[in-house]
């Protein structure tokens, strides 16, 4: 090519294309159904469309470091383990340590047992390399802040040189209990707390705002905003009313999240925190800076089931608070829901994170969504319906009284029971649990199983799992006397029966109920000979629509005399009541109560 010639762009490759167009095409593939049937809503209530047209933006504050930090997470009960799983975390890519104590938001039946506990677990650790620390504390922190600072005393460390958000927080932990906070002796005695770790040289990041507690109980991601952003605001003032400059004052508080698998909302979320503190900054009068802002990948998405699909759920959730902007981000291992992970399930936490930013170079981009229509549309709708929430909770009052009158937990509480029957509904399908089970799958190791968790308080805002139920589920299946199983009554040819059986097979395996497969019966004496030889006591008869309206009936009538609890996979239209009277006693399709179906079975 001559020096004076010029490619042509890349994009120009290709003709344009305009919504109109797109629609037109849309409106094709969707055979005739309305375009709204691809517009999603959120808990939130806001639609996320299909489409969006280019945003005109910028990058907006976004963290003060290049690459966010990959903090590895100690929780390990005795302090000399969990010292020896931290160095060699360190050792192997970790730049930063989550020290997550007993009775902490993040502790999830583990943590370090207090105070005493610090030496050991940081022992030949130089606190003062570059280490980012995120500390997790209980509400009692007193011990732990004078521990603290005895060790950087005995260590003669010079505090400037060490990164710590040193998490004090007596709203969160005690929440997670059901405990409202006194805030009449919480709040100043938070301010003194603060007020000795700053006279020791630790200036920055004291307290922290931690918006975990509502993502665990279910709450949405306007919620969990707002209920940051409200418990930030009452720091400050309990900061001021301690005589502490406003613009100190702000320094000393950061802010967690969860990040989960919802790729677009996460994102979204990251930004919004960030916009919102920096709204609360300015009308305080003070020139927005950068937030120290933490991730965690989220506790309500794990799975004991299948774990090794924790594995994609934590990579999500990683890409999209790194590219969202937090400053660190801790991974919970795939089995720590099953108990505390081992040395293994603690590398590929810590190598889910090298790989995004060493092989795919994730954090070299300054908020890399600016100008996107649809991150940017969510973005600006959970900053509008975050600031909403706030300010509801400003009315009541602020967190504190809101929580002590039990409001905002109702709040959370609406949005926790209408996510659990999309989950027992499969509207939010939960791989490896409700879609696709593996009902063969081994055991993975964990060092210590999981302590049962305790009753929650009336009050609390509890952490929970989307999976719980159907965990229940397989563990009543497995302790049964006698393991159950579905026949799957196939009836004509492998095409016609397919799809459902393969439907049937899941849903049932979903509550650990073993499905029995087949190549399908021509007549119904070789089903009915086929499902006694089974030992089973559940049939579902599964097949297309056509062949149902000509054998669905004969063959119910048959199993039904043969002693079977009987199912049919589809919607039975005008058959349904010749097929309640042949002996078919529930049906089951897609968007049934899948949960309360399985439990049904499980008590034949």
């Amino acid at each position: 090519m001559a020096a004076t010639e010029h490619a042509a762009p890349f994009a120009d490759v290709f003709s344009s294309t305009t919504e109109e167009q797109w629609r037109q095409r849309v409106e094709v593939a969707l055979k005739g159904a309305p375009l709204q049937k691809l517009v999603a809503k959120t808990y939130d209530g806001f639609d996320i469309q299909p489409l969006y047209p280019r945003a005109a933006g910028k990058p907006r504050a976004f963290r003060a470091a290049g690459e966010w930090a990959v903090v590895a997470r100690v929780d390990h009960p005795d302090a000399e383990a969990a010292n020896a799983l931290a160095l060699t975390d360190l050792e192997n890519g970790a730049n930063g340590l989550n020290l997550v104590f007993a009775g902490s938001v993040g502790a999830y039946g583990f943590g370090l047992p207090g105070a005493s506990a610090l030496a050991p677990a940081l022992k030949d650790i130089h606190l003062d390399a570059g280490l980012k620390l995120v500390f997790d504390l209980p509400v009692d922190a007193d011990a732990l802040v004078q521990g603290w600072l005895d060790l950087v005393a005995a260590k003669n460390l010079d505090p400037a040189k060490i990164d710590l958000s040193f998490g004090l927080d007596p709203i969160g932990p005690a929440i997670v209990r059901g405990e409202v906070p006194d805030w009449a002796a919480a709040g100043p005695k938070l301010a003194q707390q603060a007020l000795l770790l700053s006279s020791k040289g630790f200036t920055r990041d004291l307290v922290v705002a931690d918006g975990r507690v509502v993502h665990a109980a279910g709450g949405s991601a306007a919620q969990e905003l707002a209920f940051a952003l409200a418990a930030g605001v009452a720091y400050l003032r309990a900061f001021e009313a301690a005589g502490i400059d406003l613009d100190a004052a702000r320094k000393l508080v950061s802010f967690r999240l969860a990040a989960d698998a919802d790729e677009f909302l996460t994102l979204a979320k990251f930004r919004a925190l960030r916009r919102l503190w920096a709204g609360i900054e300015s009308a305080s009068g003070l020139d927005p800076k950068p937030v120290r802002l933490h991730g965690e990948t989220a506790w309500r998405m794990l799975t004991r089931r299948d774990p090794w699909v924790n594995l994609l759920r934590s990579t999500v959730a990683v890409f999209s608070a790194g590219l969202g902007g937090a400053d660190s981000i801790a991974v919970l291992p795939f089995t720590q829901a099953l108990g505390l992970p081992d040395a293994f399930a603690r590398r590929i936490a810590r190598n889910t994170q090298a790989v995004l930013l060493e092989e795919s170079n994730l954090g070299k981009v300054a908020d890399p969504a600016a100008g996107s229509g649809g991150f940017e549309a969510l973005t600006d709708a959970l900053v509008e319906r975050g600031y909403a929430l706030f300010q509801q909770t400003e009315q009541a009052g602020g967190v504190v009284k809101s929580l002590a009158s039990g409001a905002f937990q109702a709040e959370v509480a609406k949005v926790a029971a209408e996510r659990a029957k999309n989950v027992a509904r499969r509207k939010d399908p939960l791989t490896g649990s409700s879609e696709f089970p593996d009902i063969n799958g081994k055991p993975v190791a964990v060092l210590v199983p999981a302590p049962a968790a305790p009753a929650p308080g009336d009050k609390a805002l509890a952490p929970g799992r989307l999976s719980a139920p159907f965990e229940a589920l397989r563990d009543r299946a497995e302790a049964a006397p006698t393991p159950p199983k579905v026949f799957l009554a196939n009836l004509g040819p492998i095409a016609a029966f397919t799809a459902r059986a393969t439907f049937a097979k899941n849903f049932f395996e979903a509550g650990g109920v073993e499905a029995l497969g087949n190549d399908g019966f021509a007549d119904s004496t070789a089903l009915v000979e086929a499902f006694k030889a089974s030992g089973a006591k559940l049939a579902v008869i599964c097949s297309s629509d056509a062949v149902y309206a000509e054998q669905a009936v004969e063959a119910a009538k048959a199993l039904a005399a043969a002693g079977a609890k009987l199912y049919l996979a589809g919607r039975p239209g005008d058959l349904e009541a010749p097929l309640r009277e042949a002996g078919v006693g529930d049906f089951i399709f897609l968007g049934g109560d899948l949960l309360a179906q399985l439990s049904d079975a499980l008590n034949t």
